[in-house]
């Protein structure tokens, strides 16, 4: 009886060994999501892009702005000049305007996010395919994700990827846009 249980817990605790070893045989990692964003060529680009843009428009609704600010400094100077009547009719017109100018910049900002946001969820899909290739084609189990929206709450740093798809990320971009003027370079050529 007791050789059986002796050879109960040893087959146990040999089968536990075997378990552990398998268990360290992961091969785990971890890419700072939010440093990739923010380190991202590609990303740069795009936030540089909406923000030039931004600023084209919003510059086209800063006229406006000064235009409606002139009327209302001389809606003040004119209203004692044409009466109450006069006074009311300009008020609304000049609400209306202001309330007009309100929606321009909303829309302004609506169409801005809408559009960025439909290439950085591009952008977005992009790298975690990239991600997805770099973890199988280095024999990775797991790749966490860490960042704004973190799926890890304890890591080495040893097993930070982020540079190293960062460099991947990058060059692949870099990469892309030489295929483009290249490209353009021969049509050009060819124009000649």
């Amino acid at each position: 009886m007791k050789k059986s249980v002796f050879l109960f817990a040893l087959a146990i605790s040999v089968i536990s060994c075997n378990k552990a070893t398998e268990a360290k045989e992961f091969k785990t990692a971890y890419i700072d999501t939010s440093k990739l964003m923010e380190e991202s060529t590609e990303a740069k680009d795009i936030e540089a892009k909406y923000k030039d843009k931004s600023k084209v428009m919003g510059n086209q609704l800063e006229v406006e702005v000064a235009r409606f600010k002139a009327e209302a400094a001389s809606f003040k100077d004119n209203a004692m000049k044409f009466g109450q009547a006069w006074a009311q009719q300009k008020g609304a017109e000049l609400q209306q305007r202001e309330q007009q100018l309100n929606y321009a910049q909303q829309g302004m900002l609506r169409q801005l996010q809408e559009e960025s946001g439909v290439e950085m969820d591009s952008l977005v899909k992009s790298y975690k395919k990239i991600i997805k290739d770099y973890g199988k084609e280095k024999g990775y189990d797991y790749i966490y994700g860490t960042g704004d929206a973190q799926s890890v709450l304890y890591a080495k740093d040893s097993y930070d990827l982020t540079k190293d798809v960062l460099k991947i990320i990058n060059d692949k971009y870099k990469a892309a846009g030489k295929k483009e003027e290249n490209t353009e370079t021969k049509k050009e050529e060819k124009k000649k």
